[in-house]
């Protein structure tokens, strides 16, 4: 025999209010931010609605719960920037890419390096990719020399994430910035 499904209860998000609060006695802080002591729930709940505010559950974990009397659609308003806030200065980093071929010209060869100079400055790691073409298999290593001249040239600013590595007709170098 099945049995009957019950209900999901739907996840609440942020900390627990007013009557959600289901333990007898609270450590209560007023809206001054003054600690008030060990108060039955009912009261301090009496309290906030008497101040015009809300109950709000800011250490569940503790024991009794600490709460705290305050305007709640404030408190998930700042909660709501701060995390903004904190999302806004994280950086996210990117992996560009430089596409070098065995016989690059010297005029060429400054151009790229000083894009891959303003992208490692951006804090971007950057894939060296050196490609072969027909009979170019055949000198793999003067790749080789010219992607350790890349890393020699700019030992100070970057670290090597992966050295130089053959893939098929292509060699591939990582610098991140240090």
């Amino acid at each position: 025999m099945r049995r009957p499904m019950r209900p999901v209860q739907p996840q609440k998000d942020g900390p627990r209010s007013n009557n959600e609060i289901n333990v007898p006695e609270i450590q209560l802080i007023n809206a001054e931010g003054t600690n008030v002591g060990v108060v039955r729930t009912s009261e301090a709940i009496a309290m906030a609605m008497e101040a015009g505010m809300d109950l709000v559950e800011i250490s569940p974990n503790s024991a009794p719960p600490v709460c705290k009397i305050l305007d709640l659609g404030k408190f998930k308003y700042a909660a709501q920037k701060k995390a903004a806030e904190a999302r806004k200065k994280q950086k996210v980093i990117e992996v560009k890419e430089i596409k070098l071929r065995p016989n690059i010209d010297t005029h060429d060869y400054d151009v790229k390096m000083r894009a891959l100079e303003k992208f490692i400055g951006e804090g971007d790691k950057v894939k060296v990719t050196m490609r072969f073409r027909g009979r170019e298999m055949a000198h793999q290593n003067i790749g080789l020399e010219l992607l350790h001249k890349v890393k020699d040239q700019f030992e100070e600013i970057t670290k090597v994430e992966s050295n130089p590595r053959a893939e098929g007709r292509q060699m591939v170098m990582v610098l991140a910035p240090r």
